[in-house]
This record gives C-alpha cells, structure tokens and sequence, in this order.
C-alpha cells in the first residue's frame, strides 16, 4: 500500500531511556542507548519484520514509555493470559511489551504485565481486552489483542500497568498509556466494526494523557509493523517500557 513508508531495519524506535527521580519528581535522563537499540532491533529480527510507519522521519524517543499516566477503566485480578480477545471483532493486533530496568539499562524478566484497553466501539468490558502476563527471561511480555476503538473522551490507546514481582499482588512500578499515530487511527477508523463507532473521535494532540506520556522527550506511540501484506488480518506493535523496580507508582 502506497501510504506507508519503508524505513530499513536499523533505523529503529527510541534508543534513549530515562526514569523518574522520586526525590525530585523529575525526569532523570539515562542514557541507555545501545541496550535499547540492541533490544529492539533482536525482537524485530526474530519476526523478521521491515519497519512500516506514518512518520515521515525516525522519531527520537518514539516507542519508549515512561511518564505514568492516570489508572483509568481499571479492574483488579484480571485473568492470566496472553490471548485477551476474548471474540472481540477487529484488527488482530499482537503487543511486543518489552520491559527494560533503567537502573541497570537491561531488559527486566519475570515481572507481572497487565493490560487493558477498549473493544472496536470504544467500550470497555467486565472481562473482554484485558489480561496479565509476566514478562519473559528476556524481558518480553507479549499479547493478543486487537487494535483499541476511541471512546469520547481519549485517543485510541491501550492501558498497561507493570509489577515489580510475577505476581499482581507485587508492588507496582509503572502506569501507563500507549497510543498509536492519528494516521494509524484514521485507516483502522475505516475497517469492520469502527466504523460503526459512534463515539466523536479525539486526536491525540486533543488528550491530555496523551501530552503527558509523551512528555519530557519519551515517545508512548507503539511501532506498527505488518504481520501480513493485507494489512487489516492484523499487525504486530512493539513497545518499550523503562521502569525502575524500586520504584512504587
């Protein structure tokens, strides 16, 4: 399709990472630059992905998130589980969360990840798109979802919260927002059932969750990249997630 642009695989997402200073409630910086760079670049390859974006240019910290953002449509104990489909009708969209420690500048095993996001009319549910998995020995945590609908009062994004432990009763280091391009947005706006959303769209620059997670230099968009060439049987998105482990959001 003639509306992406290819950019070759070394040219990735966000190679700088930075976390919270709990004494100040400033952004420290950290540079941890070749791990993260290392990080994605291995979790692309082992797909064997080229990279499909909306941005004209590579984006300096795109797909790092860190700033937290508001625990909104929350709800506790969700099941475990990778697949959160749960029958829901959309795009298939399998989530690449890779967890990276910024203390150590190392991926971040064995600690639990939860997310939970709305179905393609921009509803949330009791049970359905949202799940917890703990990441892998190589700080991996991977979902089945699909790509979230808008409601009225926020972008299209998907929620994540992340322990300190394998378990949900472990102390929690991280809340947060991930979102996607409004281009991005407006093509899966077009497909199945969101189109039959009702809800006004709100663009990013109109969410104010949006400016935060994407505040002091971090880029919370997740990195699009096709499963197949017909695009809309689903796409793979990665992200990654610097936290600090010491830390209790």
């Amino acid at each position: 399709m003639q509306i992406f642009s290819l950019i070759p695989l070394l040219a990735l997402c966000s190679i700088v990472s930075a976390y919270p200073s709990e004494k100040s409630g400033a952004i420290a910086a950290r540079s941890c630059q070749q791990e993260v760079a290392a990080f994605n670049l291995a979790r692309r390859e082992k797909r064997g992905h080229v990279k499909r974006t909306f941005f004209p240019v590579l984006q300096n910290l795109t797909c790092v998130a860190a700033p937290e953002t508001p625990r909104v449509d929350y709800l506790p104990n969700p099941l475990l589980r990778q697949n959160v489909t749960e029958g829901q009708v959309g795009v298939s969209l399998i989530l690449d969360i890779g967890v990276l420690d910024v203390t150590t500048c190392k991926p971040l095993p064995n600690v639990m990840v939860e997310v939970w996001s709305t179905n393609a009319l921009g509803n949330y549910g009791s049970t359905f798109l949202r799940g917890a998995s703990t990441s892998s020995s190589t700080g991996i945590a991977e979902f089945h979802t699909i790509f979230p609908g808008h409601n009225s009062y926020s972008a299209n994004h998907i929620n994540l919260m992340i322990h300190t432990t394998s378990s949900m009763s472990g102390n929690i280091s991280h809340v947060g927002q991930i979102f996607f391009t409004d281009r991005w947005t407006e093509v899966v706006g077009m497909y199945r059932n969101y189109a039959l959303n009702t809800n006004p769209r709100v663009l990013n620059k109109q969410d104010p969750n949006f400016q935060l997670a994407n505040s002091a230099g971090y880029g919370a968009i997740v990195d699009i990249m096709s499963i197949n060439d017909d695009w809309p049987l689903g796409v793979t998105g990665y992200i990654t997630v610097g936290v600090d482990p010491s830390r209790k959001a």
